[in-house]
């Protein structure tokens, strides 16, 4: 195949047609010289507002492409020799019993899936509730305020990331192709084809939710098996090795390979690994709040007025660092979205934002979060956690249980806000009027107040009067990291940790990738499970 890079389209013009053109006119051919050709990347150049353009990357079969390349000199022109992740188990000891996953958000699904593919027959435990059983209890939670504390926002089939923009962004290297095996999969499962190639790639809460589904459905085609309702209550090791596992409190299984994918929130279960002297690390992590605008603001800084009507819903991505060296950045901004009330534990409450495949809600909202490490908190492994709990705890409380907001301007004077400007909050769950500087640390709400009129010069209107504050964004990433081996293992033996609870991954990819490389580890000690 011949790889042509740089291909530029304008996006008034941009489609199929007008790409399968550019490609003829590069290689100097007609159109049926195509066999086919695929896109690799599409990415948006939007530097110059009246005329942007979307970057294409391409793949290109043809009848005879050593006579083409013959012609041209361009460096954006040549062979393509496309890889592809693959996995040959090689390990060599037998597994009394079957691999047990703990948790199914990305890590653990991705793990399974790779797992169940090369005859392992996974079994997944799972806390929360299958994904169309968690629908029920979480919108029954956004209405009423009842909280179940193993099927919320953060538990359940699909883990946190079902209920958030589903993102799929990831800067990490990946020399392997991993990211694209991950993508293969989701496409595969019902995920639209663009995320192969979209630079920032998207699949939205309402489309991953079936998504789920078909992977769970795959993974027991495959020979895997999940159980819901399902919790790790406690481990059970014989000479620093791992033998067994409790569930809920009451039945005892015998295991001797258990991946940890329990995501950050699963603070009982890391409370309860301390207690097994098993190594664990406070780890930085970040603190703050979401910020709501109206999306056609950001849209028209992003793009310009002329060509907004072309393009979707606009997304940013802002830095800053403060006079006192505290990194403020925004974080999971999602385009058209909703604030939620993402909360796991009672008379305690944590947000996060969610959007749906179309991005076509009235607000964009993104958290803006503040660095903070152990020295902020302690060293102790369970300090950030005792550290969020306490400012989630400050956060129901200003909020009498519900999504405390504060207008920006009331938020810059210390001051309650008592009604809204020219923007109202698109939330999912109950909001108060609140002060928000009672519930954060003086330090993140200065830098909060430091950075924000700084974006303002990025973004016109980011520090208008009326954007809405609401807190508190404390689940950025995990507190707390369990260290590994070469072997994948931690210092109990035949214990995986695994993405983003045990501090491997930063979203869903890297969580789905990370899970793809514990099933390495699991293929290159264990033969398959017969």
């Amino acid at each position: 195949m011949i790889r042509i890079r740089q291909i530029k389209i304008p996006v008034e013009v941009d489609s199929t047609e007008s790409l399968e053109k550019a490609i003829c006119k590069t290689l100097r051919i007609n159109s049926k010289e195509i066999i086919k050709f695929n896109i690799i990347k599409k990415s948006l150049d939007a530097r110059k507002k009246d005329s942007i353009h979307y970057v294409y990357e391409v793949d290109v079969l043809v009848t005879n492409d050593k006579s083409i390349l013959k012609h041209t000199t361009s460096k954006d022109v040549f062979i393509s020799n496309p890889s592809h992740y693959e996995l040959t188990p090689s390990g060599t000891k037998p597994l009394t019993e079957r691999p047990i996953v703990v948790g199914s958000g990305p890590a653990g699904l991705f793990c399974a899936y790779i797992l169940a593919e090369h005859n392992y027959r996974p079994i997944i435990i799972e806390r929360g509730a299958s994904v169309d059983e968690r629908v029920k209890t979480i919108e029954t939670f956004w209405q009423t305020g009842i909280l179940d504390e193993n099927t919320n926002v953060q538990f359940g089939e699909g883990g946190a990331g079902t209920f958030s923009d589903g993102k799929l962004n990831t800067l990490v290297k990946d020399p392997r192709n991993i990211s694209q095996k991950v993508f293969d999969i989701f496409v595969e499962n019902g995920a639209p084809e663009e995320i192969k190639y979209l630079n920032h790639p998207h699949i939205g809460t309402d489309i991953l939710r079936q998504v789920v589904k078909n992977i769970r459905n795959k993974i027991i085609s495959m020979g895997g098996e999940f159980h819901y309702h399902t919790c790790l209550t406690n481990i059970i090791t014989e000479d620093n090795t791992l033998v067994g596992i409790e569930i809920n409190h009451n039945e005892r299984i015998n295991c001797n390979a258990l991946i940890l994918a329990i995501g950050h929130s699963a603070r009982d279960t890391f409370e309860m690994l301390n207690t097994h002297n098993l190594e664990m690390q406070a780890k930085p992590f970040a603190i703050g709040v979401r910020i709501e605008h109206p999306q056609e603001l950001i849209n028209e800084n992003q793009y310009g007025k002329k060509l907004s009507a072309y393009l979707p819903p606009a997304s940013y991505k802002l830095t800053y660092t403060t006079t006192k060296n505290r990194g403020v950045y925004s974080f999971c901004m999602c385009p058209g979205g909703f604030v939620v009330n993402a909360s796991s534990e009672r008379d305690l409450l944590a947000i996060n934002g969610m959007s749906n495949y179309q991005r076509n809600e009235k607000n964009a909202n993104s958290a803006l979060v503040v660095t903070i490490s152990p020295s902020d908190f302690g060293s102790d492994p369970m300090a950030g956690i005792k550290y969020q709990r306490v400012l989630e705890r400050l956060a129901y409380q200003a909020g009498a249980g519900k999504i405390p907001v504060q207008l920006y301007k009331d938020f810059i004077n210390n001051k309650k806000s008592t009604s809204f400007l020219d923007i109202t909050p698109n939330m999912k769950g109950s909001y108060n009027f609140a002060n928000i500087n009672e519930i954060l640390p003086p330090y993140i709400s200065e830098a909060l107040k430091e950075a924000i009129p700084y974006f303002d010069k990025k973004i016109k209107g980011y520090a208008k009067e009326g954007a809405i504050i609401s807190a508190i964004e404390s689940r950025t990433s995990s507190p707390v990291r369990i260290p590994r081996d070469a072997e994948g293992q931690s210092k109990i033996k035949g214990l995986f940790p695994c993405g983003e609870g045990s501090g491997y991954a930063g979203g869903i990819t890297t969580a789905a990738m990370d899970g793809i490389k514990v099933a390495e580890f699991i293929s290159k000690i264990y033969k398959p499970f017969k």
